[in-house]
């Protein structure tokens, strides 16, 4: 049986390698990669790959970090459009490229929790602690098993109620935009010193009910993922009157800083016709990236990995990487 061991943290935050292995440098893998028998199977190329590439994450350069921490909301109402898996795969990217990432899973169906490899059963600290209770959001923050420098809030099915519960509780909108204020790892270097998050990144359900409004209400930019068919670009008229209105009302911060182009499909007119009308509404809103339709990206969950660990050389993988360094490069809107 083959076992497998993931990287530690240092006190200090840096990764360290498991017992037995030696860091070894770019120039070694270049070597073993180019002197690799070309007689070789194809599963052993396969193995050597995944090996290159889950290395390669310890031997990628840092990006650099933002002056202050980056709230990102990432919603859309319409089910089923990659709205989880976008969230989870581009937090480990972002962890992967240096950045310190904090996940906050708003969905009561708990799948981010899931593929982040969090315990969420019901009774565990959780969301639903600090929007109902006020429970400090520190003290419900989980680390990722598997990605140094991401921590999670797990959602346990007790958020289900959480919508009823805060219909009579005042500023209810508020509830999620003060514990993320509030928390000492969040703000510029200044305030929460060189430990703080560099983004995080909220997972909303897959409405416009009161936990969604919770997010957009705490959150400085909005990432949208759409998939790239015709009924996508419906949906997304409706969420945009809401984006509208929360600006006007509750939070004139809020910004679409980020469209994301998902399961997409490089054979069919449809997807590129999707991407292109896109495109041209939006313009420099929609990442140049696009994530295609990967088995390998829907495996990883069962898991409880996200693609980026779980077959780091996948196109999926590589995409979401290349996504999370557009974020990044971006900036936040001004």
């Amino acid at each position: 049986m083959v076992s497998r061991e993931t990287a530690t943290s240092s006190p200090a935050g840096e990764a360290v390698p498991p017992r037995g292995f030696t860091v070894r440098t770019a120039a070694d893998l270049a070597v073993d990669h180019a002197t690799f028998d070309d007689d070789a199977t194809p599963l052993a190329r396969a193995a050597e790959h995944t090996v290159l590439a889950r290395h390669g994450a310890m031997l990628r350069p840092a990006l650099p970090r933002p002056a202050a921490t980056r709230v990102v909301v990432v919603a859309n109402q319409k089910g089923g459009v990659g709205k989880t898996t976008s969230t989870v795969n581009v937090a480990a990217a972002l962890a992967q490229l240096g950045q310190r990432v904090l996940v906050i899973d708003l969905d009561p169906q708990g799948n981010a929790s899931t593929a982040l490899g969090v315990d969420h059963r019901r009774g565990v600290p959780s969301t639903y602690d600090a929007l109902v209770d006020g429970v400090p959001l520190a003290e419900v923050v989980s680390p990722c098993p598997e990605v140094a420098s991401l921590d999670v809030v797990p959602a346990t099915i007790d958020l289900a109620g959480a919508e009823i519960e805060l219909v009579s509780v005042v500023a209810r909108e508020n509830r999620l935009r003060r514990a993320i204020r509030a928390h000492p790892l969040v703000g510029t270097a200044a305030e929460a010193g060189e430990e703080r998050y560099d983004y995080v990144l909220v997972d909303c359900p897959p409405s416009l009910g009161l936990l969604t409004l919770n997010a957009l209400v705490a959150g400085e930019e909005m990432m949208i993922p759409i998939q790239a068919e015709y009924y996508a670009l419906e949906g997304l008229g409706q969420l945009l009157e809401t984006v509208e209105m929360v600006k006007a009302h509750l939070n004139p911060e809020l910004s679409v800083s980020t469209i994301l182009v998902t399961m997409y499909d490089a054979r069919t007119r449809l997807a590129a016709g999707v991407a292109e009308e896109v495109r041209s509404h939006f313009g420099d809103q929609v990442l140049k990236t696009t994530i295609p339709r990967s088995v390998r990206v829907s495996e990883a969950p069962s898991y409880a990995q996200t693609v980026m660990t779980y077959d780091p050389g996948s196109p999926g993988a590589l995409c979401y990487l290349e996504a999370a360094r557009e974020i990044a490069t971006k900036g936040a809107p001004r």
